[in-house]
């Protein structure tokens, strides 16, 4: 008996939705479609998960999708890791509650014994407060355990090493303080220390995003199955499958699953994503094409050359492994303070140790002293220092617009001095625009409307909505067909009537995106396009420039439309028909010469340089590949933001270097304290605390 068929997981990215009626939409439309048991959207990976009957498939859904107004891509299920729960968020809160929760409570038992309790009733607090303090630290301080052994393991030093000696040694000096019947027992600071180091732990946290590598997502957007021509006909087959040389169908409207040649019928292809051309080019027999390129008009076959980890679009993955792992050299602020403060702490309290043994020789009074100087030095507003500026300057720029990613992306950010753009989608829309209406008869214009509505040509759909919103009328074109690879064509008054490629209808090749439009033995008319600016490129440009930035423009479309778009913006360096792999060399050579690049990109032939750049940012209409490799997230459609974005980060690391003064002034004046046996609990606590919500208020001030 044959096993029943499992239902099919279907993962689609959705790169337009924003909100959560989008998210109802989506789910909606999906949940009706026959055959579709569940389907739930992540609006922070911009991701629909399917769950459906074994005969749906991506290719059903995408045109119910974009019926709606959302634009679909299939996305390889078994590709995606990134889609688990956030567990790791939900450890750290969960400790650092149970580490809130027990020092409030040791707080209040302290307070007897800082009133004056004595003898037996001091001594009760104090075992209460160590059967309180054990097991809350033994849990809640386990991130910092697993650090400092890490670091031990492979003998070096790390901010974590000091912290968990500073706890350790408040809970052995005070478990024999109470065994003794001592005076001051440390069982409130450690626990309030641990408090405060797990805030800014998941502060910091939370101003990442879940890790989610780029080459995984460029990974998954290798069409997962593709129509293999055989023998026995047509075969639908998983893409890890096809072998060099197998033949494939891929109809319109498909993604090429492997790199290939065509061997039959003749279409357009939409190129954007991987190369950045505006205009879909001509795809004749013959021509190679390759994975992730989408195919307009007519089915194709072709013939596979590479397959698997030999294609373009996997090679392009590669690239952007290799330009993420050079980028994740950058040494934080923090980190950077923490390979000078460790090493010191540990120094200044073994000397207090030792001073004090050889001055008192009692070890017990020694160790307490080295304890008091271990808990006022521990980094608690140093661990808050970065996370409380980030967290502050994040939610500034995330009411502007931005969604920053990367924890160390706003130091990066305040660093750079040039900005480089890609064009298409980025600095443009993406979409082209009908540039001379006003220039055509009324009767062209109701013939070239009736042959483009009959065609999803990205021209044809944007002739039909600029001449549909003037108010014109199509004419009664009769027998009006789509000729894949040319254009349009039908019967009007017994006249041949064509809308297309300047060869095929008698035009004139232009620079500039055209169709042409013939009318019987009448000459061709050309309808112009461009492709129109995006809201705030024009002021994100010049204010960059206004801060004495260097602006460059990198593209993979036509020299004319890259040249035009230049000159309109005012960028003097720009360069055209860049491949992915030179947007990526180019951006690394500027790196190399010491220049601290801000890449702008939206597609996939910009995830490379992306993350190759120094810091990088997409808009949210970029593809979740562009989007992964980015450090920060443009949510909106206006470019402005992003130069407001670069004030925000000087500001925003000018308080973090003042919040490590602060940390720097505060050990200067509790230091001599602690040293010189001082430092009691109480006094250590509340100047830890004190230094912690300092800086935490010194970081408010961005807001």
């Amino acid at each position: 008996m044959r096993p029943a068929p499992k239902d099919a997981q279907i993962a689609l990215s959705l790169p337009g939705i924003h909100c959560s009626a989008c998210i109802s939409t989506v789910e909606r439309e999906l949940n009706a479609y026959p055959g579709v048991f569940d389907a739930r959207v992540n609006l922070t990976l911009k991701r629909a998960m399917i769950k459906a009957a074994p005969d749906i498939r991506a290719a059903d859904l995408i045109p119910v999708l974009e019926g709606a107004g959302y634009e679909a891509h299939e996305l390889d299920p078994g590709a995606l890791s990134a889609t688990q729960s956030d567990k790791a968020g939900r450890d750290l809160l969960m400790r650092l509650a149970v580490a809130g929760f027990a020092s409030m409570n040791v707080m209040l038992l302290s307070v007897s014994v800082w009133s004056g309790a004595t003898d037996a009733t001091r001594d009760m607090f104090h075992w209460i407060s160590a059967a309180i303090a054990l097991p809350a630290i033994a849990f809640s301080a386990q991130p910092f355990f697993a650090n400092a052994w890490s670091a031990l393991r492979v003998r070096r030093l790390n901010m974590d090493v000091p912290i968990v000696l500073a706890i350790l040694l408040a809970l052995v000096t005070s478990l024999w303080e109470t065994a003794l019947s001592g005076e001051h027992a440390y069982f409130d600071a450690a626990l309030t220390l641990t408090f405060f180091l797990l805030a800014g732990r998941y502060l910091d946290y939370r101003t990442r995003a879940v890790a989610r590598s780029a080459a995984e997502e460029l990974t998954a957007l290798e069409v997962p199955r593709a129509v293999r021509l055989g023998n026995a006909g047509e075969e639908e087959v998983a893409v890890s499958e096809l072998s060099v040389g197998d033949l494939i169908l891929v109809r319109p409207g498909g993604r090429m699953p492997v790199d290939g040649q065509i061997v039959s019928g003749q279409s357009e292809l939409d190129r954007s994503l991987l190369t950045g051309e505006t205009l879909p080019v001509f795809a004749p027999e013959g021509l190679n094409v390759s994975a992730g390129e989408v195919n307009l008009t007519g089915p194709l076959t072709i013939r596979a050359t590479a397959v698997g980890e030999d294609t373009s679009l996997h090679r392009m993955a590669d690239l952007v492994a290799i330009a993420e792992s050079g980028r994740s050299r950058y040494t934080s602020l923090a980190d950077k303070a923490a390979k000078l403060y460790a090493p010191g702490v540990h120094i200044l309290a073994a000397l207090s140790f030792v001073g004090w043994y050889i001055y008192s020789g009692d070890i017990r009074t020694a160790l307490n002293i080295a304890a008091a100087v271990l808990i006022i030095t521990c980094p608690c507003a140093l661990g808050l220092a970065v996370p409380a500026v980030t967290t502050a300057a994040s939610g500034r720029l995330f009411r502007n617009g931005m969604l920053i990613k990367d924890a160390t992306a706003l130091e990066r950010l305040a660093e750079i001095d040039m900005v480089v753009f890609d064009k298409t989608g980025t600095l443009t829309s993406g979409t082209p625009e009908l540039t001379n209406l006003a220039d055509h008869a009324h009767a062209d214009l109701e013939i070239a409307l009736a042959l483009a509505a009959a065609s999803s040509h990205p021209l044809s759909v944007a002739l039909t909505k600029s001449a549909t919103g003037a108010g014109i009328k199509a004419a009664d074109v009769r027998n009006v067909t789509e000729v894949p690879g040319y254009g349009t064509e039908g019967e009007y008054h017994g006249q041949r009537v064509r809308l297309g490629r300047a060869a095929w209808t008698g035009g004139d090749e232009r620079s500039q995106t055209s169709a042409w439009l013939s009318v019987g033995d009448q000459a061709p008319v050309a309808f112009l396009f461009s492709d129109s600016l995006r809201p705030g490129a024009a002021k994100a440009v010049q204010a960059f420039r206004d801060a004495g930035k260097d602006v460059v423009l990198i593209s993979g479309d036509t020299e004319g439309a890259v040249e035009d778009l230049a000159g309109r913006l005012g960028i003097q360096s720009w360069m055209a028909q860049a491949l992915p792999q030179d947007k990526a060399a180019r951006v690394t050579e500027l790196s190399n010469q010491g220049r601290k690049v801000l890449m702008v990109g939206d597609g996939l032939n910009d995830t490379a340089a992306l993350a190759a750049a120094h810091v990088s940012i997409s808009p949210a209409s970029a593809l979740d590949a562009a989007r992964v490799a980015s450090d920060i997230v443009l949510l909106g459609n206006d470019l402005s933001p992003i130069a407001d974005a670069c004030d925000t980060a000087v500001k925003a690391t000018r308080r973090i270097r003042e919040n490590f003064r602060i940390a720097t002034v505060y050990n200067v004046i509790a230091v001599p304290l602690a040293v010189a046996g001082l430092a009691t609990p109480l006094i250590a606590a509340l100047a830890m605390s004190t230094s912690s919500i300092t800086v935490s208020l010194n970081a408010l001030r961005l807001r």
